[in-house]
Order: C-alpha cells, then sequence, then structure tokens
C-alpha cells in the first residue's frame, strides 16, 4: 500500500512563504517600537531601543534571506544550528527593545 504521491516543491514554498511572513511581522513590530519611542518626544533611552530594534531586524533579515534563498531545490539544506539561534536571538531581542521603548 502506498500514501499519496508527494511534491517535493510545496514544502520549500511553504517555509519561503513562512519565512517571509515572519520578517514582515518583525518589520512592523521595529516600525511600531519606532513609533512609540518617537511619539512621546525622542529621550536617549528611547533612541537607544529603536536602533537596537533596527540592529535586531537587519540581523533577523540577513538570516531570514540566506535561508530563503537556500530554499531554491526541492531538497534544501537543513537550517544551520547557528541560523536558527541567530534568528531566535534576534526575535527575542527584538521584542526586548521594542518593551524598552515603553518605558
Amino acid at each position: 500500500m502506498t500514501g499519496p504521491v508527494r511534491d517535493p516543491g510545496l514544502q520549500p514554498e511553504r517555509t519561503r512563504l513562512a519565512w517571509r511572513r515572519t520578517t514582515l511581522a518583525c518589520t512592523v513590530v521595529a516600525l511600531l517600537a519606532g513609533r512609540q519611542a518617537l511619539q512621546g518626544g525622542a529621550r536617549p533611552a528611547g533612541v537607544l531601543a529603536v536602533a537596537l530594534s533596527l540592529v535586531a531586524w537587519l540581523g533577523f533579515l540577513a538570516v531570514a534571506h540566506r535561508r530563503v534563498t537556500g530554499m531554491g531545490g526541492a531538497r534544501p539544506d537543513a537550517l544551520p544550528p547557528r541560523h536558527a539561534l541567530a534568528a531566535a536571538g534576534c526575535t527575542i531581542a527584538l521584542a526586548v527593545f521594542g518593551v524598552a521603548t515603553l518605558l
């Protein structure tokens, strides 16, 4: 008994779309953090938090871009652990810096 025929191109496409959605969400968070920090007046701590949010966003963007471009084949390589750790670190840093803009 055989299972359904699997199209090897669908999984990489879903993964590419997921990385793009996550990048878009990170972009929105970074923009909202910047807006929040500048809305109440540009305090030094808020400006620093926005600058660090920008660095974290750029780091995540670099990891996501590398992953999306690496998804070209039907059997792409696995995400290296250091890239996964970098993406998670950038996401956590972005959340922390976003909260810091509120303080």
